[in-house]
């Protein structure tokens, strides 16, 4: 019988060759990577390295026979690549890259580096270790190489309670070797001397092939040579040890008995597994044996659990009622001893029966075997779905009861209890309907809506809090009614009446709000219509009066710039006017918006605007009169204009003769002034003198009289100065209007002058329309 021996990474045929498997080269540890001092143990014990090459050419021997081969000399055999290629292809099952047969060295290199790299590709970290070593025989570095692929394919993927490689075989050593005396694996080396630890292995793998009773610790030969042998001979495991190496040397070499060792492992772990497989095909025909009973078990017990669901369910579908409360309570306690004494063991029986349902599934699964299919109508969900229906009728049953007790119970309460809330509600809506059928808002005032609203909204509140009353009442018809209550006709007809007037009282509700919140909005817009009215109303009406007033104002010009300027700002005020007209229509149209809303939702308007006592009427008025005052006032600024032109007229005539009057009479001032001081001769002779003057100045008269007559219509005109000339009549010309000589015996001045010279012999005197002339005492 073949024995399979299966480990992570590598899976071996004892008998065949090795097949393939999967190998993740980034899976690595400590023992994937060369010892850093092999080479250095080598050199200080050859002990050792006699151990290490007789374990390693063994070992490699017992996967080479495989393919019909083996090696005598470890260090010869690999130097030109082609069995050392073969090795890895039989421990590994994978091909390798087609080897050189040629006999050149540059051939045994090549060959060399495709085993060194198959074994790098499978993750492993090669330390010194060369082709050219290798081809050249060097004994430190083959060993190590083959020690390498040892960790790799032997050792490294044994794994034992989550330790893996040296770890874990040294714990599967020690679990296995524990119940033995004078065992005591802690390493590789000087824990094997005795020879009893791997008598330890055998004896618990394989007992009969060894008698551990007989064995002593003080027999080391004996103890290896009996291991090595039955390994041998029995387990199909080459010798790779010498029991004289192992006992003559103070410190065996690790290497080569973990080497040793590993076999034991793989091995023994494949007869395990096969032992396994035996017991397990035991343990399948008793659970075989133990599933069909099961499946007995279930149908008789699925049998007798339907049977008596089907009795039950007609029970607890009884639903015939009682007249009498005694009738229905013994109707309750028959309930009772069923739910108490009849069930409970139904309830077990059908958990039970659910759980020899599932186990046995789970059986059959873990068997590999077809899941367990009951008789038609006893699948679990049969069975489920009959219970369901026993409990609904049972759920059904007693809240039927229950409600036939409570509605005996409450019948006579709930009705009286509907007649009180009834009267009560009754009593509260009495006079409600009318109350908010009145239309005493179509007559209020804003002030007076919102107060209404106030109070509506305060019976809305106490209406919302009755809710609850006619809820309660209908529920508690709703109840008669469910209850069968012999008087239902009368309380539903009670309960419909009240129902109705609550959905009118709503609807009444509603309405009056909506009609107060819309009277409150036209109310409002008309308030701010008016607000508005107002605002503009008031300084269009001071506007209006101080045109009326500045229309109507007199006015007292001079000149003709003055005039003019009075008709320049009269004229921008008439520019004025269309836009003021505007503004007119403009606030009227807002009285026209306040008329249209009061027709067209016919509002009953309590009064007139409140912040304004100015009426359209009088703002017509106003601006009618405006309007009048416009053309007078142009009229009498016409003829202004016209006489301040006439006066312009007069000043320019006045001007000219003054102009010429003036100089004349301060030149014969002057020459008076003269004659005064250069009077020469007689008096006589001076008095002649002084009548020629006058005569000439009495042949001027008609010139000075001429310029008084224009200077009288100047005054008349109002005409108080003149840009036309710097003469007046007060001072300049009036004084000396005219000039006339006379002399007089007189001893008495009479000077009614204004201006007098006084000479040696006699006074001049100068009065406004003549000149006198008296001498001196």
């Amino acid at each position: 019988e073949s024995i399979i021996v299966q480990y992570e990474g590598l899976t071996t045929d004892r008998q065949g060759a090795a097949m393939d498997h999967h190998y993740d080269p980034q899976q690595t540890n400590d023992y994937m990577q060369p010892e850093e001092d092999w080479d250095r143990d080598l050199l200080l014990d050859p002990a050792w390295e006699k151990q290490q090459r007789k374990t390693f050419t063994a070992w490699c021997n017992s996967h080479l026979r495989k393919a019909g081969t083996q090696i005598e000399n470890i260090e010869e055999d690999f130097r030109d690549g082609l069995k050392l290629m073969l090795l890895l292809e039989v421990i590994s099952g994978e091909r390798l890259a087609k080897p050189e047969r040629g006999k050149m060295r540059v051939h045994k290199i090549s060959n060399v580096n495709k085993a060194l790299d198959y074994i790098a590709s499978k993750g492993v970290k090669l330390v010194s270790i060369g082709a050219e070593e290798i081809v050249d025989g060097n004994v430190k570095m083959t060993l190590g190489m083959i020690w390498t692929i040892i960790l790799r394919f032997a050792i490294q993927d044994i794994s034992v309670e989550e330790t893996s490689a040296k770890e874990g075989l040294l714990l599967w050593c020690q679990r296995k070797t524990a119940p033995y005396k004078n065992v005591n694996i802690q390493n590789f080396h000087i824990s094997w001397k005795d020879g009893l630890g791997f008598c330890a292995l055998i004896h618990r793998h394989r007992p009969e092939l060894i008698d551990y009773g007989k064995l002593r610790k003080d027999d080391p030969l004996t103890n290896l040579n009996t291991a090595f042998d039955v390994a041998e001979k029995y387990l199909d495991i080459p010798k790779m040890l010498d029991a004289e190496d192992i006992v003559g040397t103070a410190r065996p070499d690790e290497k080569a008995i973990m080497t040793y060792v590993s076999s034991f492992y793989h091995a023994f772990s494949g007869a395990q597994k096969a032992e396994t497989a035996a017991n397990r095909i035991c343990k399948v025909l008793a659970v075989n044996q133990e599933n069909e009973q099961l499946m007995e078990d279930y149908e008789k017990l699925a049998s007798d659990l339907l049977e008596w669901i089907r009795r039950t369910i007609p029970w607890l579908e009884n639903r015939a009622p009682e007249n009498t409360m005694q009738a229905m309570q013994q109707k309750l306690e028959d309930f009772r001893d069923y739910r108490r004494l009849h069930k409970p063991p139904k309830v077990q029986e059908k958990c039970q029966l659910e759980i020899n349902f599932n186990t046995l599934q789970t059986k059959l699964r873990l068997s590999n075997r077809p899941a367990f299919m009951p008789s038609e109508g006893k699948m679990v969900s049969d069975i489920n779905n009959a219970w369901g229906g026993l409990e609904q009728a049972e759920k059904g049953y007693e809240e039927w009861l229950l409600n036939e007790i409570r509605r005996l119970e409450r019948l006579d309460h709930l009705a009286e209890k509907f007649r009180q809330k009834a009267s009560i509600h009754e009593s509260w809506t009495d006079g409600k309907e009318a109350m908010l059928q009145q239309k005493d808002y179509e007559t209020a005032t804003l002030s007076e809506i919102k107060a209404l609203l106030k109070k509506h909204e305060a019976f809305e509140s106490d209406l919302a809090a009755h809710q609850d009353r006619v809820e309660q009442i209908a529920a508690i018809a709703q109840e008669l009614n469910e209850l069968d209550y012999y008087d239902s006709p009368s309380v539903n007809a009670r309960c419909q009446k009240i129902c109705d007037q609550w959905d009118n009282l709503g609807a009444l509700t509603q309405k009056r709000r909506e009609a107060l919140e819309r009277t409150e909005k036209l109310l409002e817009t008309i308030d701010q219509l008016y607000l508005e009215y107002a605002k503009r109303a008031a300084p269009f009406n001071n506007w209006m009066e101080g045109a009326m007033e500045d229309l109507q104002d007199t006015f007292i010009v001079h000149t003709i710039e003055e005039i003019q300027g009075l008709t320049t700002a009269h004229e921008q005020f008439k520019a004025t006017l269309p836009d003021a007209d505007k503004e007119r229509q403009a606030i009227l149209g807002i009285h026209n918006e306040v008329s249209k809303i009061v027709q067209t939702y016919h509002v009953n308007m309590a009064g007139t605007n409140p912040y304004t006592t100015i009426t359209p009427q009088e703002i017509n008025g106003k601006w009618e009169h405006v309007r009048q005052l416009v053309p007078r006032r142009d009229q009498a600024l016409m003829e202004e204009h016209a006489r301040q032109q006439q006066n312009e007229r007069l000043r320019k005539q006045f001007g000219a003769q003054a102009n010429v009057i003036g100089p004349w009479i301060q030149t014969k001032m002057e020459e008076i002034g003269r004659i005064s001081i250069e009077m020469h001769g007689t008096l006589e002779d001076q008095l002649n003198h002084l009548r020629q003057y006058e005569k000439s100045i009495v042949n001027y008269k008609p010139k000075i009289d001429q310029l008084e007559g224009d200077h009288q219509q100047i005054q008349e005109a109002l005409i108080f100065d003149n840009k036309h000339t710097n003469y007046t009549m007060e001072v300049n010309i009036l004084q000396c209007l005219f000039l006339q000589c006379n002399a007089s015996s007189s001893d008495s001045l009479i000077c009614c002058c204004t201006s007098c010279i006084q000479f040696r012999q006699y006074v001049v005197v100068l009065s406004r329309f003549e000149l006198k002339i008296y001498l001196r005492p």
